[in-house]
């Protein structure tokens, strides 16, 4: 069995639809890789907008700067757990990547919510992607995804409805062609 080393982890890797997910949760998606170790990954979906935000969604108590959020669909397992990313201009036990954190506590959101900071950077999902022991390195073998490294402004400040083709705009040569095909096939 393919047991990743640290080394080979995809911590902090975006996975885009490689144009093989067609009528798929996954179609387009960009999914920021979170976890990855020999018990499987966990992802959230960067460019799914519900078109809610947060406060319509969940029943809490929250500061109204978090209420105002939008929220996004992180993938189609456990539709009702709610995890969040933030990024700051220094979070020195950031567990994705260099200043980028992954949480899912409701006090620890409430605590980042409270406190003010100009730099600050959050976003909201309902529920995530999840991959078996395996299975996220089979679905890279059959190369239903692309890999490309995340970096802060990707995750927060690019347009998540353009954020598959922006990619796939950058990686260039047969990629451009992938970013321009209709979404629909059998339009072309």
């Amino acid at each position: 069995m393919y047991m990743p080393d640290e080394s080979r982890s995809l911590k902090g890797q975006l996975l885009l639809d490689s144009g093989q997910l067609q009528g798929s949760f996954f179609q387009r998606s960009v999914v920021l890789i979170c976890e990855h170790n020999e018990e499987g990954a966990f992802g959230l979906v960067l460019n799914r907008a519900m078109g809610n935000k947060v406060g319509e969604m969940i029943v809490a108590d929250l500061p109204e700067v978090l209420k105002e959020c939008p929220l996004y669909l992180g993938g189609p397992v456990q539709p009702t757990a709610l995890s969040f990313l933030h990024s700051d201009s220094f979070i020195p036990d950031a567990n994705v990547m260099p200043n980028l954190s992954l949480g899912h506590s409701l006090d620890m959101l409430m605590e980042i919510g409270e406190s003010f900071s100009p730099t600050r950077k959050l976003k909201l999902f309902a529920g995530y992607a999840g991959w078996g022991p395996g299975q996220l390195e089979d679905e890279l073998r059959r190369d239903a995804w692309l890999l490309h490294p995340a970096s802060l402004s990707l995750v927060f400040d690019t347009d998540p409805e353009d954020l598959w083709r922006s990619i796939l705009r950058q990686k260039g040569g047969k990629y451009r062609i992938l970013a321009q095909m209709p979404e629909d096939l059998s339009l072309n």
